[in-house]
């Protein structure tokens, strides 16, 4: 992923209206191109067979933003926030983006960040209050950053606010792009974790453990605020051992000023009807999530684990965080 390079691209004709667009556009000039008129709406990919999802993710889709709204959040922030991507080239088995976008869940890039971070910075500076903006809800902004600059820019740019902070959870750890900007203070940086087994089998496409929290380290050792993101706890077989062993991990790894001040977020998993059906045609070898024993419907097509399984794991992951990191918050356990 450090040198992407799509098989094609896919864009709307008015990002040459903008400057990261035409920087794009020359950035990829060897790579053959397609001019679309929407990009939610893109017919060819939309007739590919589910079989056909590991090669739509080679693609590139590049357009302009045009929902802006901010939807209150009462987790880690006070928004989420559209910003500058969708989607990802990584192909995580339950990625949430494909309930919402099914196998067209590809990396779209929106080349209208001024806009955007405008938004951002005007609400934050009307703002009575210290409000937090999460800006990678849709995608991995650390790994968008490769292919756009736009992270870099972001923070630097977001040092403007008079006041407000900026977040986002992340896979990777290509951080050193970042790790000398301006703005840093007002920028919270999440690492999203799993066990060594269940990221080479189920996060495919993203970094590895030991290379996340070597990342989180530098972070923190560069001056941002970071947490840790326990998600999504999936229940494998051994399912106990292998998330002490991470915990554990974290704990034999994390440095010292690290383990000072970073607070945990833990998700259970979703799952869904059209993650089996993608996953079960593109990735045949793959690991079953669906689990008929622990898991039961909720609302239309999705999975989630039944009541009891949730409340033994959620006893169970709190257990260990306690143990472990005692004196660090658990921010919310959903």
């Amino acid at each position: 992923m450090r040198n992407f390079i799509p098989d094609a691209i896919y864009y709307e004709e008015n990002i040459t209206q903008y400057e990261l667009g035409k920087y794009l556009l020359e950035k990829y000039k060897s790579v053959p191109k397609f001019i679309i008129e929407n990009h939610n709406n893109i017919e060819e990919m939309r007739k590919k067979e589910n079989k056909e999802f590991p090669k739509m993710k080679r693609n590139l889709i590049i357009g302009i933003r045009k929902t802006h709204k901010f939807v209150p959040n009462n987790k880690i922030s006070n928004y989420l926030v559209p910003y500058t991507s969708s989607g990802c080239t990584a192909m995580c088995l339950y990625c949430y983006l494909v309930c919402n976008y099914n196998k067209c869940a590809y990396l779209r890039l929106f080349v209208n960040r001024e806009e955007m971070l405008n938004k951002i910075l005007k609400t934050a500076n009307e703002s009575k209050e210290e409000l937090v903006f999460e800006i990678g809800s849709n995608s991995d902004l650390i790994l968008e950053n490769l292919i756009t600059g736009n992270l870099k820019w972001t923070i630097e740019n977001f040092s403007k606010a008079e006041k407000g902070y900026i977040t986002f959870p992340t896979k990777f750890d290509m951080v050193e792009d970042i790790l000398d900007v301006k703005g840093k203070e007002r920028v919270i940086i999440r690492m999203s974790v799993n066990p060594k087994e269940i990221i080479s089998k189920v996060e495919m496409g993203t970094s590895q453990l030991e290379e996340r929290v070597k990342a989180i380290n530098k972070l923190k050792e560069a001056g941002y605020k970071v947490g840790i993101l326990i998600a999504p706890v999936i229940f494998v077989e051994n399912w106990e051992k292998l998330y002490e062993e991470l915990i554990i991990y974290l704990k034999e790894n994390l440095s010292d000023e690290v383990k000072k001040e970073v607070f945990f977020e833990v998700i259970l998993m979703t799952y869904s009807y059209v993650h089996r059906k993608i996953n079960e045609e593109a990735f045949p070898s793959a690991i079953n999530l669906y689990d008929t024993d622990l898991m039961t419907g909720r609302g239309k097509g999705k999975y989630t684990y039944k009541q009891e399984q949730r409340k033994v794991g959620e006893e169970y992951i709190r257990k260990l965080l306690n143990k472990y990191f005692p004196e660090n918050e658990i921010k919310y356990f959903s």
